[in-house]
């Protein structure tokens, strides 16, 4: 008894775009793609942004992650005293003063593993 497999689906051929899009010409091509409206694609959207946000708010858990394509995370740095008489790197013999910087939050987007293979 021989077990037969079934052939993968062959991978779904892509070419590659030569202008960037707009907003519109997003929401269109997805719509088109997917048998959606214009207008329950950019409800998608957008709700997409309000999770987003609300995930990274101040209070929010800091990291999101968009499955296979990306990771979206805020990174709080720390505050840097202020500094007087450090050598000028630009102009040698020359010293400069440095001025405090308040501690932020930054955003940072990593692509992941299905993202990166998309540029090769």
């Amino acid at each position: 008894m021989a077990v037969k497999k079934s052939p993968k689906a062959p991978a779904k051929k892509t070419s590659a775009i030569q202008e960037k899009y707009t907003k519109t010409a997003i929401l269109s091509t997805i719509s088109e793609n997917t048998g959606l409206t214009k207008k329950e694609v950019s409800a998608v959207l957008d709700e997409l942004s309000v999770l987003i946000e609300r995930h990274i708010k101040k209070r929010g858990v800091g990291e999101f992650t968009l499955p296979g394509l990306l990771k979206i995370k805020t990174v709080k740095r720390p505050a840097r005293p202020a500094r007087k008489n450090v050598p000028n790197p630009f102009k040698p013999g020359e010293f400069m003063d440095i001025p405090k910087k308040p501690a932020s939050t930054k955003v940072r987007v990593l692509p992941l593993k299905k993202l990166k293979e998309f540029a090769l």
